[in-house]
């Protein structure tokens, strides 16, 4: 009998002690490596679609281009093959993102050599420039940011499995502890009735500690848990849906500088911005998604209700600038989409953005300090947690030991 409650005592310890392992290696993951590595992927597909953006502007300044718009695709384009290269180093070679990784890295400079040859045909008149800026930026747009959101969806599963990981409770470890605790108390009635004795303090103490175990293992996890889902729910989900608003915003930016780029060449733009808008501000769009999942954080809610209002300003302000296009009055739709270059306007499609996509920064900057404390406060629920369970199995199995040995001994 001891023999048996003994090693039922360490097969509880080492199958808790694994669980408990299994379970903080997975909350490690999502604090450390899958929330990093899903925001980096946002990160790049934000980095690709403003360098093209900023390309475009840059080419409607007409040989005026300022430096910092300059210096804004350079920085781009420097973050994108930054990030991309600690994508690659923070993943396996066999990892699913990898074949993302691969493309893109091969893809980059290609774009960035084409855009390039558009600028110098600009510099020197040719109209052959415009061509070549479309044609750098239908391939990121068809190719490159198609394998940046493949990338950022293969990032996202890989979060929502560890956070499935982390979010379980240990059910083997707490039924097997169930067990032990049935069969100390059965032991010790079964003594009882046949020695006559009443308390053994050996099995006594071998209970006292599964208990605790058993205590300490089901509220930690629940907390660990508990303060997981709070991080996905109040952190991570609300990041993701915020990303997607900003990348979606800079699409529309980019369709609508495109449209000026093609001087009414093609209805592509036009038409890309009537399908991107409404994914980003439209009924069940981002920015809609966005504002009921942050309903009971005023902060984020705050800066989501200015991205709205700054949207139905750009809204107002590109409809004025297409019709001026529209019209044949070119000078007119870039000056109301860009301003003039170095005099900064309030009143463009650019000034309204720019306040669109600062409010989606801060949102974004709100939830990634919410996700961090909470995400951290679920993984040190279970600090020491598997060294105590291990401990405290040991000092069961040896009381059960010791209890059924002191009887025994009385025999004897």
């Amino acid at each position: 009998m001891g023999t048996v409650l003994a090693l039922l005592a360490v097969v509880f310890g080492v199958l808790t002690v694994t669980q408990v392992v299994q379970s903080a290696d997975a909350a490690t993951s999502v604090v450390e490596h899958s929330q990093p590595l899903s925001d980096d992927a946002a990160q790049i597909f934000h980095s690709l679609a403003d360098a093209d953006t900023t390309a475009a502007t840059g080419f409607l300044q007409a040989g005026d281009e300022t430096s910092a718009v300059q210096k804004q695709y350079n920085d781009d384009i420097a973050m994108a093959s930054t990030l991309l290269a600690k994508a690659a180093g923070s993943t396996a070679s066999d990892d699913p993102g990898q074949a993302q990784i691969r493309q893109l890295n091969s893809q980059l400079p290609v774009y960035t050599g084409l855009v390039e040859t558009a600028r110098a045909d600009d510099r020197q008149g040719l109209p052959l420039g415009g061509a070549y800026l479309r044609f750098a930026s239908s391939q990121l747009q068809n190719a490159m940011l198609k394998e940046a959101k493949q990338l950022y969806a293969t990032e996202t599963d890989r979060l929502h499995h560890d956070y499935a990981d982390a979010q379980a409770l240990p059910w083997a470890s707490i039924g097997l502890g169930l067990v032990l605790l049935a069969a100390l108390v059965w032991a010790q009635v079964r003594l009882f009735r046949g020695t006559n004795r009443v308390f053994n303090v050996g099995l006594l103490a071998a209970s006292a500690f599964t208990a605790v175990a058993l205590i300490w293992l089901g509220t930690a996890q629940s907390l660990a848990a508990s303060d997981l889902r709070d991080s996905n729910t109040r952190g991570a989900a609300p990041l993701q849906i915020l990303n997607e608003a900003q990348i979606t915003a800079l699409q529309c930016r980019g369709a609508e500088n495109l449209n000026l780029v093609a001087r009414g060449s093609t209805t592509d733009y036009q038409t890309l911005w009537a399908q991107v808008s409404k994914e980003l501000a439209g009924q069940g769009g981002y920015l809609d998604q966005a504002a009921r999942m942050t309903g009971g954080d005023a902060a984020a809610q705050q800066q989501v209700r200015a991205a709205v209002a700054a949207f139905s300003t750009w809204d107002q302000r590109h409809e004025v600038a297409g019709t001026a296009n529209n019209d044949g009055d070119y000078a007119t739709a870039v000056k109301d989409t860009i301003g003039v270059p170095g005099a900064g306007s309030t009143n463009t499609t650019d000034a309204a953005f720019t306040s669109l996509n600062s409010s989606l920064a801060a949102a974004i900057s709100h939830e990634q300090a919410n996700f961090a404390s909470l995400a951290a406060d679920g993984r040190n629920a279970t600090a020491l947690l598997a060294e105590g369970a291990g401990v405290l199995a040991a000092l069961a199995a040896a009381g059960a030991l010791l209890g059924i040995n002191r009887r025994a001994a009385e025999y004897r």
